[in-house]
């Protein structure tokens, strides 16, 4: 399908936009993130379909290299989280108009929402001690690719929710240490850059995920008996900044 409408790697051009499609829906946004690429619209430029992005350089976190610093340590125990028991309140704060460079709109919040409710997508979520939704991110899980789409936090009602929630993911991912998931971050941004995420080319992160989607499914809780004070458990080799 995505050979098809954008032809093969070989072929793409040397930047990260690679293609448009004049709709989005679960098949095609399945075989994007199949093929390295990943949907996000352009709206301030007018066009009103789907670009598809696969970065020259990728952002990445690798397992084990969440950079985890005692000050979050510290922040998190004033947090719960919990795994996919509000996706849509998540993806709902993450599109809020309000926050800069917005880009989820109602097309890609049905495509995800559908996903989840097809247990391919996925939410954390950051709680404060009075039960309010303080932050959290989703994203798509395919064998052992977890490809983070967007996170948010309140402001309002603290600090590091966000990252909080990041740290849950990474916890999630990992398992009891013997999995190395690849998490797919896109872009390389200053705050993921503080939890240890690193930059590779479009060639390794196709390498990368070749490896991934032959690994098993990850075993992901849904619902029941997610909530865990602050981000839960951490890998021993986890980087402690």
């Amino acid at each position: 399908m995505i050979d098809h409408a954008f032809g093969p790697v070989e072929g793409w051009p040397d930047q990260d936009l690679i293609g448009f499609s004049s709709t989005l829906d679960v098949d095609i946004t399945l075989a994007g993130y199949t093929s390295g690429l990943f949907p996000m619209p352009l709206h301030e430029s007018g066009y009103q379909g789907m670009c598809w992005w696969s970065p020259l350089r990728r952002g990445i976190i690798r397992a084990g290299e969440l950079a985890v610093r005692r000050s979050l340590r510290k922040t998190a125990k004033r947090y719960a989280t919990t795994i996919d028991t509000a996706f849509e309140r998540v993806i709902a704060a993450c599109a809020d108009p309000r926050r800069p460079g917005g880009w989820i709109d109602e097309q890609i919040t049905a495509v995800y929402t559908t996903l989840f409710e097809q247990g391919q997508a996925h939410s954390v979520e950051t709680w404060d001690a009075a039960g309010r939704l303080v932050g959290g991110l989703y994203g798509v899980a395919l064998g052992g690719l977890f490809a983070g789409e967007s996170m948010f936090h309140d402001p309002r009602h603290g600090r590091d929710a966000s990252k909080v929630a990041l740290v849950r993911l990474m916890s999630e991912l990992v398992g009891d240490g013997t999995r190395s998931p690849l998490l797919d971050v896109q872009w390389l941004t200053p705050h993921l850059a503080s939890m240890g995420a690193t930059e590779i080319s479009r060639e390794r992160y196709l390498e990368m995920l070749g490896d991934a989607l032959d690994a098993p499914d990850l075993d992901w809780p849904r619902e029941v008996d997610t909530r865990r004070r602050g981000y839960g458990h951490w890998p021993p080799e986890a980087h402690d900044a």
